[in-house]
Parts: C-alpha cells; sequence; structure tokens
C-alpha cells in the first residue's frame, strides 16, 4: 500500500468522519448535561455540528449545579434549555453528553446510565476510582456505551502512530516521552487546586490513556509534583511509568508561556520512532529501521488528514457505536485502568 492511500484509509476508518452514510439513518436524539466543563462548548458544537447523526434535544444543567445558568451565546445560542430531570424524560432520547464540573462528572453519569442511556463521558473519570469503577459496572447491567472524553484518541497523529505500534512497525517499545503544558490564568489555579492532583490530573489524563493505551497498565507510577506559586497548586509535575523493559515519562507543567506549541508526545521501539510535535494541529515524524506500510528505511515527515473539528471524530465514533456499526475501541477495563493510573500519576490517593 502506497503512503498516499495508507493516509486516505487510515482517515476513514479510524476517525470515523461524519460524512459515511451520513443521512441514511434515523438521527440519535442526544442531549448535554452541563455546560461548566472546560470542554462544554466544544462538545456541544460538535454536536451540533453533526447534525446528519444527532438532533439536539436541549441542555441541562445537573442537580449539583442546578443554580448555574446555561450560556445562551457561541455553541449554546438557540438551544433549548430544560431541568434534568425534562432531559432524561424527553421521548426517544438515547445519549447524553456529560459535560458538568469535574467533581460531579461521575454521579451525573451514573444517572443517566441509570436511566438506560449511553454516554459521552468527559474527562477524566472523576476523582476517585471506586466511584468510577461503579459507573462502569453500572452500564455494564444496563448494555450502554460509556465513552471517554480524552482527545488525543481521535487526533489524527495519534491514530496514526497507535497503528504504527500495533502493526510493528517500532518493534518493541523501549521509552515515551510526553509534555503538555500551558501558562495558567488565576481562574485556572483555583480551578486545579480543588484537586490534589493539580494539572497532572485535569489536563495530562489525555497522555496518560495513550500512555496505557500503548502500553498497558504499568507495574509501577511514581509522581513528582513542584507547587512554585504559595497558592499550593500543583503546578509543575512529572510522572513516571514502569514496564518490564520499557519506562515512559509525562510532563505537566502550568507555568509555561510556550506550552502549547511545545506539547509533544514521542515513542521509541527497537526498529523505529515516532514524535508528534505539536499535538495540535499533529506533526509528525516518523523514523524507521526497514519499509513499512509505503514508508521507507529513515525519517518521514507524515502528511496527515486534516480532522474537521477537536471533537468531531469522537462523537462521530459514537453515533456508529450507538447504531451497532461499530465497537469503542477502548474497553472498560482499559478506562478503569487509566483512571487508577491517572491518580497515581497525580499524587492522589487511590480510593
Amino acid at each position: 500500500m502506497q503512503r498516499r492511500q495508507f493516509i486516505r484509509a487510515s482517515a476513514g476508518a479510524a476517525l470515523a468522519m461524519p460524512f459515511i452514510a451520513k443521512g441514511a439513518k434515523p438521527r440519535i436524539r442526544i442531549g448535554q448535561l452541563g455546560s461548566r466543563h472546560a470542554h462544554a462548548s466544544g462538545k456541544l458544537a460538535a454536536i451540533r455540528k453533526l447534525s446528519g447523526d444527532f438532533e439536539l434535544v436541549g441542555v441541562a444543567q445537573p442537580r449539583e449545579e442546578a443554580e448555574s445558568p446555561i450560556p445562551g451565546s457561541g455553541a449554546y445560542r438557540g438551544v433549548k434549555q430544560m431541568l434534568e430531570e425534562e432531559l432524561f424524560a424527553t421521548p426517544g432520547l438515547q445519549a447524553v453528553a456529560i459535560e458538568t464540573e469535574v467533581p460531579h462528572l461521575v454521579a451525573a453519569a451514573k444517572r443517566a446510565v441509570g436511566a438506560g442511556l449511553h454516554i459521552h463521558h468527559d474527562k477524566p473519570g472523576g476523582t476517585t476510582l471506586g466511584d468510577f469503577r461503579e459507573l462502569l459496572r453500572l452500564a455494564k447491567r444496563k448494555g450502554v456505551t460509556v465513552q471517554m472524553g480524552y482527545m488525543l484518541r481521535y487526533n489524527p497523529a495519534f491514530q496514526f502512530m497507535y497503528r504504527a505500534v500495533r502493526d510493528g512497525w517500532l518493534g518493541e517499545i523501549m521509552e515515551i516521552d510526553g509534555m503538555m503544558g500551558k501558562m495558567a490564568s488565576a481562574s485556572l489555579r483555583r480551578e486545579l487546586g480543588r484537586y490534589p492532583g493539580g494539572g497532572m490530573f485535569e489536563l495530562a489524563c489525555h497522555m496518560v490513556d495513550s500512555v496505557v493505551h500503548l502500553m498497558g497498565k504499568p507495574a509501577k507510577v511514581h509522581a513528582f509534583a513542584r507547587r512554585t506559586q504559595g497558592d499550593g497548586v500543583a503546578d509543575n509535575q512529572l510522572a513516571v511509568f514502569e514496564y518490564e523493559n520499557a519506562t515512559a515519562t509525562i510532563r505537566c507543567n502550568h507555568r509555561d508561556p510556550h506550552g502549547f506549541p511545545r506539547r509533544r508526545f514521542q515513542i521509541a521501539g527497537d526498529r523505529g520512532a515516532i514524535e508528534i510535535r505539536p499535538i495540535e494541529p499533529g506533526k509528525l515524524t516518523l523514523s524507521l529501521t526497514e519499509a513499512h506500510g509505503g514508508f521507507g528505511r529513515g525519517t518521514h515527515e507524515v502528511k496527515l488528514p486534516r480532522s474537521n473539528g477537536r471533537y468531531d471524530g469522537e462523537f462521530a465514533d459514537l453515533a456508529r457505536v450507538i447504531r451497532g456499526e461499530a465497537k469503542l475501541a477502548w474497553s472498560y477495563e482499559h478506562d478503569l485502568a487509566v483512571q487508577e493510573t491517572l491518580l497515581r500519576a497525580s499524587g492522589m490517593e487511590v480510593k
């Protein structure tokens, strides 16, 4: 398969682009619960954009945030506002995007799943392991889908990397190194201060998900945190993950004025390596000791398909899963391993 053909095939299969079979099947009735998650407006915009797959019935605040007003501008303009009970009672409702504040995510998700609804659960899986485990057990009993909102899963560069590793292009993986940072505003620092795990917990969870997807649950996790500003916020962090023959490191620095362009993810095996920098939009460099997938020996800058939007791929995939056309590539066992690993990487209590 030539490189151009590989890219075209990977884009179609891995990203589940919304034009596939658009308009051929009934739309999925979906609502959003919550507007205070950092990704809430972006997720709502993606749902509205994928109007061939979804019929948005409205947005409600969860009971824990009932006094918080729902925005009326931007992605929320013209969207019906309702109470949580009204949302769950909407005739024909099939799915809900859970976009509450992080401490309320799992409780809200349990109520939606208990009502027999598929959910998109934004990151991370709450603040404990036990509550998240209960949610997944409930979803299994109810036979509904819990899709986690780790955004790098559908990033074209990460999709390419996942396939290259799965197909053995890089050989035995020896190391992973990732960094995800930004300069935190005063309001963000207050938000991060709600969690002892700081930015590693709130932001770098996306990268922890990728490490576990590529390598499995680590044998040991070591967390290092610095609190540099006197407000107690863990704002300069490092996590080290131990595997039998490999190590992985993830950094999260919330005092980095150049954090966005410096965000990176690197993986190296004994037959090749991949560097993604910056991660959005993904720029990927592939190095191989032998030819694979239309790429010869040596180093290549890989031209990737453009994503239509940061969150479009995950909701297009969710539609396919709900319709029974596909299965999620991430199991509940994986999601539970990510939650435990994330808590350890953030220096939080695992309970």
